[in-house]
């Protein structure tokens, strides 16, 4: 932002008389939810970070402000504000109950809300489907004073996150789950709650920005007039566009006579070559290659029937062991506290006198349990992984609608996500995108799903960070194809592995956790969408994975009319 306009903002500030030079020489307090991302979160590595929190230190830079930011549970933030421990919330949604105790900024952003659900749990069509029902949400949320507020006949079970509603409804403790749009969306991935999804978004979208205590609107003024500066800079925009914007990849359309007029020019010389070709086959080469083309139907029709059968098989099986392994993950940390709170008992009992659990002197007990209880878990998160794989595995076939999309910017989410483990396996990773590239049919989770996948396999087959890893994306005109690359610099593979790889539970990572799963399901999505997936490597030398899908031939209608 120009220096100059920065300095307007203060002086007319200072000049209107209701900016206090007390609040510029105190330290303003602001709080936050730790668990709302992307708005604002504490990461994994104990930073505060988010939409909110940038907006909060931008504003602190253009006014002057110095400024302290706290993170924890929602409910303990709104108490703090209301016995004066906190100043300034950064991020709270208005509502005409909240205007009785609160004075709020103008929004710096729109908050969404939805029902999430089980997803083979029926879908609510209106308020009345939810009577009788469980509701999660987060407490003192703004969907927990939504129900309180409305008489609606369902049962509110408040938690302290986003996280914890979606654990409760993934267990299938509870029938619903209410809470913000965005921040369920990234639990519900980052902790791959599969069985979970939105079903129902009854509330309009809301408000969003920061709230003081009726009193303090001295200190709200510095926000908003923070914000307005922000907005009028552009600055918000590009904090918005850091964490909640889409990414914009604006490409000129010339592409397309490039690709209409290329396209001509190599329909052409393949069909003259394929005259000569034709010209000068022999009729015992046509009798063999039908032959061949015999067989491998036979071929393809007997695996497509096993893959039928294998698919139906799996899925019923996925669905047995879900439920109790969840139940496992869920009762697991109540188990190990209870452990912990029945220790200092123990302990007082043995030194009265020496006893025995399950056969065995307590000490040993005492030292065995936290890791039976460790154990227990990592097992059961390893179900829950493997479930997860077989139900993708099962679930084939491209049964959303295909929608165009853009395979770069599908790409650079994958690289994105796959971020900090790329920097663990590579130092060379580079990721090249054809900006000219045209749309594909497709699901973009889908095919990310896909990306995420041979990026980690090309990853874990390096043997040191010194190797490389490239991603390239590109058009092969001639086939009206998009072309995705993922090479690596890794161990390679043997040749008699290479016809197997996209067989379901075949895997060279059985002893590291490897389930077999991962290249079968990719290659059933890359399939569903007439995609082709091929592997080229030797021992030593690396591997090459091609993965090709037709472009978008709508597209190319619609331009043409």
């Amino acid at each position: 932002m120009p220096r100059r306009l920065i300095e307007f903002y203060f002086c007319l500030s200072l000049t209107a008389g209701w900016l206090p030079t007390a609040a510029l020489a105190d330290v303003i307090r602001v709080g936050g939810d730790d668990s709302f991302p992307p708005y604002e979160y504490v990461d994994d590595n104990g930073n505060v970070t988010g939409y909110n929190v940038d907006m909060t230190r931008a504003i602190a830079e253009v006014m002057g402000l110095d400024i302290e930011i706290t993170l924890s549970s929602w409910s303990s933030m709104r108490s703090a504000l209301d016995n004066g421990e906190m100043d300034v919330l950064q991020g709270m949604i208005a509502s005409p109950e909240r205007a009785k105790d609160y004075t709020f900024s103008p929004p710096s952003v729109i908050v969404n809300f939805s029902f999430f659900a089980r997803s083979d749990d029926p879908e609510p069509n209106s308020l009345v489907d939810i009577r009788g029902k469980t509701v999660v949400v987060q407490r003192e949320d703004i969907m927990h004073d939504y129900l309180r507020e409305r008489d609606l006949g369902v049962r509110i079970v408040p938690v302290r996150t986003h996280y914890e509603a979606l654990r409760q409804i993934a267990a299938g403790r509870f029938d619903y789950a209410l809470g913000a749009t965005l921040p369920s969306l990234y639990y519900s991935r980052e902790y791959r709650l599969s069985n979970v999804e939105s079903v129902w978004r009854p509330v309009q979208a809301q408000p969003y920005g920061y709230a003081v205590k009726k009193g303090n609107e001295d200190i709200l003024a510095l926000f908003s007039e923070g914000l307005a500066i922000l907005k009028n800079t552009g600055q918000q925009q590009a904090i918005y566009d850091k964490w909640l914007g889409s990414l914009e990849n604006p490409q000129s359309r010339d592409w397309r006579l490039v690709g209409i007029a290329t396209g001509a020019t190599s329909a052409l010389l393949l069909f003259g070559l394929g005259l000569v070709v034709v010209w000068n086959r022999t009729l015992q080469r046509r009798v063999e290659r039908q032959t061949e083309e015999v067989r491998k139907q036979q071929q393809q029709l007997i695996q497509a029937d096993k893959m039928s059968s294998l698919g139906t098989l799996v899925s019923g099986v996925a669905h047995e062991i879900n439920n109790p392994s969840g139940l496992i993950l869920l009762n697991l940390p109540m188990l190990s506290d209870a452990w912990d709170d029945a220790l200092p008992l123990l302990d007082r009992l043995y030194d009265s006198g020496r006893f025995d659990i399950a056969g065995l002197d307590y000490q040993r007990i005492r030292r065995e349990i936290p890791y039976v209880i460790s154990e227990m878990n990592e097992g059961a998160q390893r179900i829950r992984r493997i479930v997860n794989d077989l139900r993708d595995f099962a679930r084939q076939e491209a049964k959303d609608t295909a929608v165009p999309i853009n395979l770069n910017e599908v790409v650079a989410t994958a690289a994105r996500l796959l971020d900090v483990t790329i920097r663990g396996y590579t130092r060379h990773f580079s990721l090249t995108l054809d900006p000219y590239l045209p749309s594909m049919l497709g699901n973009a989770q889908r095919i990310e799903q896909v990306v995420v996948n041979l990026i980690i396999n090309a990853c874990q087959a390096l043997p040191d960070d010194s190797r490389a890893v490239k991603v390239e994306t590109r058009i092969h005109h001639a086939s009206q194809r998009l072309v995705l690359v993922v090479q690596d610099e890794g161990v390679g593979i043997e040749p008699e592995a290479l016809s197997s790889l996209t067989d379901p539970f075949y895997t060279t990572k059985r002893e590291s956790g490897g389930t077999g799963l991962g290249l079968s399901v990719s290659a059933g999505i890359v399939t569903a969408y007439q995609g082709e997936m091929n592997f080229y490597s030797q021992p030593g030398e690396g591997t090459r994975v091609e993965v090709t899908f037709p472009w978008n031939h709508r597209e190319e209608t619609s331009v043409h009319e």
